[in-house]
């Protein structure tokens, strides 16, 4: 088998189809990751073709990227992306906020080489802001600092990763060309990056890292009203109050309009993204080897049919359950 590739972009990389998203690995916010099955986890995902890894400091503050490097390091070709934290720690980025006090130069070039560090890498692929206001086009000294690791070839290209739910708070960065990458929420439900950035990047050669394809769960099918997390495990939050309830008959309303069951939502879901030209890869997570090989069948570059990507149109679902639920 092999997982189709596509251009990231006007970078050179060309990336697979299925990304590997490394934040489950990192252990902290997602339980139940054992890191002897994460690293079989990576192995089977490269094995099988993949060469695209999303990590963060930020992840289980820099245990993922621990994890990444030690399997990136054992195979030629892979590229691994990566992200650094606000120094503010405010996630997303609050609106009034000032670059300097999210990413001043010093904190760019110390969190990279603090990143390279961990992952036992000479340069790192794609370097990323892990929060971003659109605000912050000609402020502070970040845009130097991004230069200055570029020619010290720490880092090969700069792109940003993209607030909860606000495509469009980096489209003038895209159209400004100060970055190369765009990493965005972006599935079935949260259809908003269709309005303005797909196309923007389209237009700027701007590659498109999609996360939550599967809405962190809901699209996978196995989440119903009776699911249950560990304590600790920040889906309590993502899927509190009566979500989980709430989310039911919108997923049935899917398999009904496309005549599909409730095995073939995942396929589905990842499918939609796929689907969309301006899209370079759809990162998952996957913290086991029976998911690496479910989701890497799915990058074949076999989009979906006008008529379902039309049909699935109709579910998009404005909300944010980032935020706390209403009890």
């Amino acid at each position: 088998m092999t997982i189709h590739k596509r251009a990231l972009g006007r970078t050179a990389l060309q990336v697979t189809e299925i990304g590997y998203g490394a934040w489950g690995i990192g252990a902290d916010m997602w339980k139940g990751a054992q890191d002897d099955e994460s690293l079989t986890a990576l192995r089977r995902y490269i094995e099988l073709g993949g060469n695209f890894i999303d990590t963060a400091m930020g992840y289980g503050d820099g245990h993922s990227e621990r994890l990444v490097g030690q399997v990136a390091r054992e195979h030629e070709g892979v590229a691994v992306a990566t992200k650094i934290s606000p120094k503010n720690m405010q996630w997303p980025a609050r609106s009034g906020t000032r670059a300097p006090e999210a990413f001043p130069g010093d904190w760019v070039v110390q969190c990279t080489e603090a990143s390279l560090e961990r992952l036992g890498l000479p340069s790192i692929d794609v370097q990323q802001f892990h929060v971003w206001n659109d605000n912050w086009l000609g402020e502070g000294d970040w845009q130097e600092a991004v230069a200055q690791l570029k020619r010290d070839d720490k880092i090969k290209h700069f792109g940003i990763s993209i607030n909860d739910h606000q495509p469009n708070n980096a489209v003038k960065a895209v159209e400004a060309g100060v970055v190369e990458t765009v990493q965005v929420i972006y599935n079935v439900f949260d259809q908003s990056p269709q309005d303005r950035l797909l196309d923007a990047c389209l237009a700027h050669g701007v590659g498109v890292i999609v996360r939550v394809a599967l809405d962190e769960g809901s699209l996978t099918g196995n989440i119903t009203a009776e699911t249950t997390f560990p304590d600790g495990d920040w889906r309590n939050n993502y899927f509190g109050g009566n979500r989980k309830a709430e989310l039911q008959p919108r997923l049935r309303a899917i398999e009904q309009a496309l005549g599909i069951s409730t095995a073939q939502l995942p396929e589905t879901a990842l499918k939609f993204v796929l689907s969309h030209e301006a899209v370079s890869t759809v990162i998952v997570g996957m913290r086991s080897v029976r998911n690496v090989e479910r989701n890497a069948a799915l990058g074949d570059g076999q989009a979906l049919s006008n008529e379902q990507i039309q049909q699935l149109s109709a579910h998009r679902w404005e909300r944010n359950w980032y935020e706390p639920a209403n009890d």
